[in-house]
């Protein structure tokens, strides 16, 4: 993440080129090619000055071949990102992969992409940054003499729990890094596949080093695969809380982000729901859309709910503003006005029909150590 705003980090040494080509056009891309894809366009990203558009130049041609997932590496120099952002209450985190193959439309790592010349629309759901080597600088950065514990948070720019994180199990080796240093961790995530690691999470937890965060957007299959395409259904969402909080695990759920006048009736739905599958606390993030993801939105939006568009977005905008997007610190994560009003005031009803907690119990840092590497003379303490 950005050191001062609180975005996504930029892009360490990555060992090839990109480019550019028909993907960056503005033009919608047709619906075949990006079937199981929430963007609509490959937006060009905000640092390029040139836009391409594809045109039918009369030459006749084979359709071109549905998107596939492409994954490159990268070689990071260091694993840790920091923030002082006082809207999370994290000042560093871990990112696996750039990109994300889960697609959901309204990601606001989306922009991250940038940095590497590509494009926050269809180029970030299907062009993945995979980082294999990032548990082995972890515990490098961890054994430095500098370094003193905080909760390291995980899966706050892109899922860790990704659909190619079951083949490269880089997640896995970061979590075996952190239970060896005794690191305390909080980790967000739409995946399933987190329940893989429910050996881990449950050992960690027990020592009060791990919880973690399930985000639940809505119950509905039809709007969460329109909205998100490659997550995990809701009700498999809600199947892994319960998973994770039998194991132990402090699970919260998350109703975020909130869309308005699509998704904002559901809030107490989601937190009953995920009270009744074991989850201890609860909480939520209203919509927003920085930068490139406005247009992203605005474009999905019109296509997945046309019969309803212009008043979600006329809503989005009453919670910003006027604007599709409000930047500003205590602002930019609830909105402000009578409808920003509305949700807090039926987040903090459902919140105690629920039975749900706002807080969980803090994550211990007492318990950090740098474990010994072969020769070093052990401590008769432990």
């Amino acid at each position: 993440m950005n050191s001062r705003h609180g975005e996504p980090e930029a892009a360490s040494h990555v060992p090839f080129l990109f480019y550019i080509d028909d993907m960056t056009e503005t033009l919608p891309i047709p619906p075949e090619r990006r079937r199981g894809r929430a963007a609509v366009t490959n937006r060009t990203n905000r640092f390029e000055r040139l836009t391409t558009e594809a045109v039918d130049d009369g030459w006749e041609r084979e359709p071109l071949p549905p998107l596939r997932t492409e994954v490159r590496e990268e070689r990071p120099r260091s694993a840790i990102a920091r923030n002082t952002s006082p809207d999370v209450s994290f000042d560093r985190s871990v990112n696996p992969y750039r990109g994300c193959e889960h697609g959901c439309i309204y990601c606001f790592a989306r922009p991250s992409h940038a940095y590497l010349g590509l494009s926050p629309g269809l180029d970030f759901e299907t062009r993945l940054i995979a980082r294999p080597d990032i548990a082995e600088v972890l515990a490098r950065d961890l054994s430095r003499k500098s370094y003193r514990p905080a909760v390291l948070a995980i899966g706050t720019n892109t899922d860790p729990y990704q659909p190619v994180e079951r083949d490269r199990g880089i997640m896995r080796r970061v979590l075996e890094v952190l239970r060896e240093f005794r690191h305390p961790v909080s980790i967000v995530t739409k995946g399933a596949l987190i329940e893989r690691d429910v050996d881990i999470l449950g050992e960690m937890a027990a020592m009060g080093l791990a919880h973690v965060g399930i985000s639940v957007t809505t119950l509905d299959p039809a709007t969460a695969r329109a909205m998100e395409p490659r997550v995990p259904s809701p009700a498999r969402r809600l199947r892994a809380i319960r998973v994770l909080s039998e194991a132990g695990v402090p699970v919260r759920v998350m109703a975020s982000p909130v869309v308005p006048a699509l998704t904002d009736h559901e809030i107490e739905a989601i937190l009953l729901a995920g009270a009744e599958a074991g989850a201890g606390t609860a909480s939520y993030i209203a919509l927003r859309l920085p930068r490139e993801v406005s247009g992203l939105f605005r474009d999905w939006v019109a296509e997945a709910f046309p019969d309803r568009a212009d008043r979600i977005m006329g809503r989005v905008r009453e919670l910003h503003g006027g604007r599709d997007y409000d930047p500003e610190f205590g602002r930019r994560m609830s909105g402000q006005g009578i409808w920003a009003d509305l949700m807090k005031q039926r987040f903090a009803v459902a919140l105690r029909r629920s039975g749900l907690r706002r807080d969980a119990a803090p994550l211990r840092c007492d318990l950090f150590r740098v474990p010994p590497k072969p020769g070093d003379q052990l401590s008769l303490f432990g």
